[in-house]
């Protein structure tokens, strides 16, 4: 492949503070180029085009002059700088560029420092590596680190070109793809929304790394994007991203399980079977001793179903693999139990602290106020989350003043059992990091080496077979979070050999696109709510997930009884949403209990719906034109296997007010080879529904193709019905109307 730079050499332009503007022309354009795309950088600080060569498509919006890279300061420091603008935060733009060799040289409005970054041109892709800072005068101060907050090194203001995705960074339309891709953790990869343009980037952050973190950048035909990404992954040694979506599980459906066993995972495997599902994830206390989140730092703790610890782990993950399912486990990686050996009986000193208190008063032992120096306002008043972490203890508050003297009051010592101390004045301590989902386990310090402590138990149990991740709690972490989310993630997965063939999790960064395959997947959904809040959520965010080339979980399902304040769940719910899912190429997942799902008396139709979806899924069946038709948020639809036990896909439409508004028995009508059919079920029993038209005008089914015959009613001009399972009628003597009609006026009777 040929490589090429093009380089002007244009007159050296040391600017300083006053910054005095020269002319520059375009012949001092520097030229960036591969054999996929051509950048041009103009000599004043800008970038100028870009080109894709396939396309022949101009990238970047023109007349803008957007500034390649940008610094961020928290302040001025440079003396004269300081003196004549406001003392605040403030963004200085680069305003002149040159290439040295294989690298570009980038100065800044105002202030004297330049940025020097490496380019490395590949076939594929163009590496930017930010590698130092310079000073190009004397500050007059004392310093060598550089006073910036943060910076962007790269910055391309890129057309809208019809889809955007935030994930990946990536803009593109059915012909070019432009991507801005952190080539490891430390990159933040970001953008800025303009008038029809959006600016990619990245840069650095004082807080993580300052230098030798690298971007890349991919300008090609949309349909080699996941190609040349995968190149990256490979050159740089980071999770495969691409893989794992061109994996033939990429878009299976999971059960989930939280008390699986050696001793009753036949039951579980039945019950997965059952719903054709092709994955098993196991919740960590189904193997591991648990009170709220105990397990980290207990995981040498098995649950007494498992005598011989990890070995029997294995051969249960040997089990599930051996009927054709491929096992995961769910963790809560940032996490520690309050109830774990890392908080009691003396808290780690690497849990995550929010703030930073100083003692003004002396602490004694019995002390129940607490006086500090600074003002508590802001400190956390969420229920259990009121926590206080002095030396080897943990104390709650009630409150705390917001004027002098400032104080937490009404302190409860020595809380989750840890050990009362006394401190001295001026020893300062921390408000803990407690979780705000149950304030059952608090945070880690992420700047700690107690995440690769944690990430190590992890992969101990990870060699006993799992082959899927689920990342829980993802967002438990401290800020910057564009790092730390994603960097947790990579802490943890980078351990687990052999690599996950996908991952999901509660939260996601930039860099979390290599490791979650899966993005996310929802919180349960009562019944009644299922079927609105699957729009309102998971529908709305898969056209930005397939934005990000990528999908995410449409589960996770409850599964609910019948009773008297719920209906249940039943078939039409989960048809609903593992068809919506289908459309975007989904899965869905269900919180599966083998008690739970033996009591249900409508379990069989309703993992009958899983099964058929999941053997949709699996062999690719459905069409882009029936994707497109299920895409509609206001259509339900109904996946059939006909007279020769082959899927069809039909539009369908509930009954509302079946048997005069009675609960009970669900309804739909669906047409299918121009004759009209009718689908129903009794949500819990198993009953009788009589209909008030003759028994020559219907045709009573199990299944399409299979006939039942038909019961004489007990009532002049009815039609008794078995009311139970899932059956389905057929007329030809009646329209829509009088069979929707004939539900309506329905009797059901024992």
């Amino acid at each position: 492949m040929k490589q090429i730079i093009y380089l002007t050499v244009i007159p050296v332009i040391f600017l300083i503070s006053s910054c005095n503007k020269q002319t520059i022309n375009s012949s001092d354009d520097i030229i960036i180029e591969n054999d996929l795309m051509k950048l041009v950088l103009s000599a004043d600080g800008y970038s100028k085009s870009l080109l894709c060569k396939a396309t022949g498509t101009e990238c970047l919006v023109q007349g803008k002059n957007v500034a390649l890279s940008t610094i961020t300061e928290p302040r001025p420091y440079q003396n004269e700088v300081k003196l004549a603008y406001p003392n605040k935060k403030t963004t200085f733009k680069s305003n002149r560029i040159r290439k040295e060799g294989d690298k570009l040289i980038i100065g800044y409005e105002l202030i004297p420092w330049e940025s020097t970054v490496e380019i490395n041109i590949k076939p594929d892709y163009i590496a930017f590596t930010l590698e130092e800072f310079n000073l190009t005068e004397d500050y007059g101060i004392t310093m060598t680190e550089p006073p910036i907050s943060e910076m962007w090194f790269l910055r391309l203001p890129v057309k809208n070109l019809g889809h955007w995705g935030d994930w990946l960074n990536v803009i593109w339309d059915e012909k070019v793809a432009v991507n801005i891709l952190a080539a490891g953790p430390y990159t933040n990869a970001d953008s800025e929304e303009g008038e029809g343009y959006r600016i990619l980037q990245a840069g650095v952050d004082e807080k993580v790394k300052m230098t030798g973190v690298t971007a890349v950048l991919i300008t090609c035909a949309k349909d080699q994007l996941l190609d040349k990404i995968a190149v990256v992954e490979n050159d740089y040694n980071i999770p495969g991203g691409v893989a794992s979506r061109r994996h033939e599980l990429y878009n299976a459906s999971y059960y989930w399980t939280s008390n699986v066993t050696p001793l009753n995972v036949d039951e579980h495997i039945k019950y997965a079977k059952m719903g054709g599902f092709r994955l098993m994830n196991i919740y960590y206390p189904a193997f591991l001793e648990s009170r709220g989140y105990r397990l980290i730092g207990n995981y040498d703790i098995f649950r007494s179903e498992y005598p011989n610890g990890k070995a029997d782990l294995r051969a249960m993950l040997k089990k599930i693999k051996d009927a054709g399912i491929t096992p995961g486990c769910h963790f809560l990686h940032s996490h520690i139990g309050r109830d774990s050996r890392y908080v009691t009986p003396v808290p780690d000193h690497r849990l995550n602290l929010l703030r930073i208190f100083t003692l003004k008063q002396q602490l004694s032992k019995t002390d129940t106020t607490i006086y500090v120096e600074q003002n508590p306002q802001n400190s956390t008043m969420a229920g259990n989350r009121r926590v206080l972490k002095i030396g080897t203890e943990l104390i709650s508050y009630r409150g705390y003043t917001t004027e002098p003297p400032y104080m937490f009051y009404g302190c409860k010592r020595g809380i989750d059992k840890t050990t009362i101390n006394a401190q001295p004045v001026g020893y300062m301590f921390g408000l803990l990091d407690v979780s705000e989902f149950g304030a059952t386990s608090v945070y880690i310090d992420q700047y700690s080496d107690l995440q690769d402590e944690v990430a190590d138990y992890i992969a101990d149990i990870w060699e006993a077979g799992f082959e899927f991740l689920y990342f829980d709690g993802s967002e438990g972490v401290n800020p910057p979070f564009w790092f730390h989310v994603a960097n947790a993630q990579w802490r943890v997965f980078s351990k687990l050999k052999p690599e996950p063939v996908f991952a999901e999790g509660a939260a996601k960064t930039h860099f979390s696109w290599h490791m979650l395959t899966g993005g996310n997947a929802f919180d349960i959904f009562p019944p009644e709510k299922l079927k609105a809040e699957t729009i309102k959520h998971p529908f709305r965010e898969a056209p930005r997930m397939q934005d990000n080339f990528t999908r995410l979980n449409f589960g996770w399902l409850g599964y609910w009884l019948p009773g008297e304040k719920t209906i249940g769940t039943q078939p039409d719910q989960l048809e609903f949403v593992t068809s919506k899912a289908a459309a975007w190429d989904c899965p869905v997942s269900i919180h599966a209990n083998p008690a739970v799902l033996a009591q249900h008396p409508r379990t069989a139709d309703n993992f009958e719906v899983f099964r058929r979806w999941e053997e949709v899924r699996a062999k690719k069946w459905l069409t882009e034109e029936q994707k497109l038709m299920l895409r509609d948020p206001d259509q339900e639809f109904t996946l059939l296997v006909n007279e020769k036990n082959e899927f069809e896909l039909v539009p369908c439409e509930q009954i509302k007010d079946v048997a005069n508004g009675r609960r009970e028995v669900i309804a739909f009508t669906f047409k299918r080879n121009n004759d009209l059919y009718a689908v129903y079920w009794h949500i819990s029993g198993d009953k009788k529904i009589q209909l008030p038209v003759k028994s020559s005008d219907l045709t009573l089914m199990r299944d399409i193709g299979i006939e039942i015959e038909i019961s004489s009613g007990q009532l002049a001009g009815y039609t008794v019905l078995p009311a139970g399972n899932r059956h389905y009628i057929k007329t030809t003597g009646l329209t829509k109307d009088e069979l929707v009609n004939a539900f309506i006026n329905a009797i059901i009777t024992d």
